[in-house]
């Protein structure tokens, strides 16, 4: 995968302006258990920022332990989750 096939991602999703714009482009795009991994993990991440154990999120979400925790290191580590997740 080249960085230019990812900037051509990217810019397509920029110009996404509505919900119904996102949910055509990303039914196409993904099969429904992608979008249905993505929604989970944005889910625990909101979860997270709201103090909830690992515990109490992967029974609530059905998350796996290793992707709670990838998650988990993203919010405390990276950006995306804690600029864009109410």
């Amino acid at each position: 995968m080249s960085k230019e096939s990812i900037d051509a991602l990217f810019d397509i999703i920029l110009k996404l302006q509505s919900e119904d714009d996102c949910k055509i482009f990303f039914e196409d795009l993904l099969t429904y258990k992608e979008l249905e991994n993505l929604s989970q993990r944005v889910e625990a991440a909101k979860l997270l920022k709201e103090g909830k154990t690992y515990v109490q999120i992967i029974k609530q979400t059905g998350i796996s332990n290793t992707t709670l925790s990838r998650v988990s290191k993203a919010l405390q580590l990276g950006e995306g989750y804690k600029k864009f997740i109410d």
